[in-house]
């Protein structure tokens, strides 16, 4: 078997931009896999086309030597650009090797720990702005049967937070606490925007509404200061989805900087790497929490890792996305009081729709975790998709 072709599909999303990468074969098998790199995309698709000229003509079931040597080849290492195109196209190639054989990527990896993964959803908040707001859109999300909530209450925050505004945040976590009482977990993100002090006191001033986790206190290019965070924190700190491969991950438990790790399977290089950074954190007892908010490939792939990982605790996901998203690929997730059924067909059991990624093309999207635009209004169409 020889790869003939490698395309990416750029498919807009509203919040940003899917990158679906799909590899063709001279036995008619092909595999997809995600890249989607949110407002980096053009960058990402030069690094696609580099890969593609490695590529071609190649064995695609020799998945290890790939990842090494065009890792190996960049010689500018690292990187988000770099690693979420290596990213997509080791997924693919896995999926290729799926279906070739005809079973689950799972399978190929020790086969299932988990029938089924609990789940914490991103995006129920759309369009809330007071905590009046938040709390009746929590409410909603637990009468679905969601058990866990994530969200960022802090406005436009950057390093510092006034008195009023940590007032707000907290009134915000109140109100959700409230509404959903102590039957669904709540989950705050922090997006990697404080300094070691205000993120100390977000952590305990967080204490009263005992929270699963505060997510990314700090900026994620000083592992030093998330421990530092860490050390003080009361409560549990989560971290990771701007980490990019196992020896980055190596500092950050030889740290012990944060309490559940969260690395990204669109970014920190596919499949069998994550599987890899689960394992070493499993020798620290150390819970693997998948960072997980992009597109129905990477949501994929990330359940057949999560799938054979003893340690898997819990998946993001979104709460509900654009209506299309049923169109472009023939995701069918099921779902039931809080967790998802991992899949079981080959490969990793998912296709993309070539035209249907076509009649939604790229558009431009800008960066909003520091406008306070988090919560923006969804598009008038919204579709709940489990």
């Amino acid at each position: 078997m020889k790869v003939t072709d490698l395309k990416p599909f750029v498919v807009d999303c509203f919040r940003t931009n899917w990158v679906f990468v799909k590899v063709y074969t001279d036995e008619g098998i092909d595999g997809v896999g995600e890249a989607t790199l949110e407002y980096k995309e053009a960058a990402l698709l030069g690094a696609v086309q580099h890969i593609k000229e490695y590529l071609v003509g190649k064995n695609p079931l020799d998945i290890e030597r790939h990842f090494h040597d065009i890792y190996r080849d960049a010689y500018w290492r690292g990187g988000a650009v770099l690693m979420s195109a290596l990213s997509a196209v080791e997924m693919a190639l896995w999926d290729i090797l799926g279906k070739s054989l005809g079973v689950p990527v799972y399978q190929l990896l020790g086969g299932r720990a988990n029938d089924k993964v609990r789940i914490y959803v991103n995006g129920w908040f759309s369009g809330a702005k007071t905590p009046a707001e938040f709390g009746a859109k929590a409410k909603a999300a637990m009468e679905r049967g969601v058990t866990a909530l994530k969200w960022d209450p802090f406005g436009k925050a950057y390093l510092t937070l006034s008195n009023a505004e940590l007032d707000r945040a907290m009134e915000c976590v109140a109100a959700v606490r409230d509404a959903v009482g102590n039957r669904v977990d709540l989950l705050i993100e922090g997006h990697g925007r404080f300094d070691v002090p205000t993120g100390i006191r977000i952590a305990k001033e967080l204490e009263q509404f005992r929270p699963m986790w505060f997510e990314e206190p700090t900026p994620p290019d000083n592992l030093e200061a998330l421990k530092a965070v860490r050390d003080k924190s009361p409560v549990p700190i989560s971290a990771g989805e701007r980490l990019y491969t196992l020896k980055d991950y190596k500092d950050l438990f030889e740290m012990r900087a944060a309490d559940y790790i969260q690395p990204d399977i669109s970014h920190a290089g596919g499949i069998m790497e994550l599987k890899k950074i689960a394992a070493v954190a499993d020798t620290y007892y150390i819970p693997f929490a998948p960072h997980n908010p992009s597109g129905p490939v990477a949501n994929a792939a990330t359940l057949q890792l999560a799938a054979c990982c003893p340690n898997f605790n819990i998946l993001e996901i979104m709460y509900s996305d654009v209506t299309w998203r049923a169109d472009v690929t023939n995701e069918d997730l099921h779902y039931e009081d809080g967790y998802i059924t991992i899949p079981d067909k080959p490969g990793l059991g998912i296709e993309n729709n070539e035209e249907e990624c076509l009649k939604h093309p790229y558009q431009v999207h800008t960066l909003r975790h520091y406008t306070g635009a988090l919560t923006d209004i969804r598009p008038p169409e919204t579709a709940f998709y489990f």
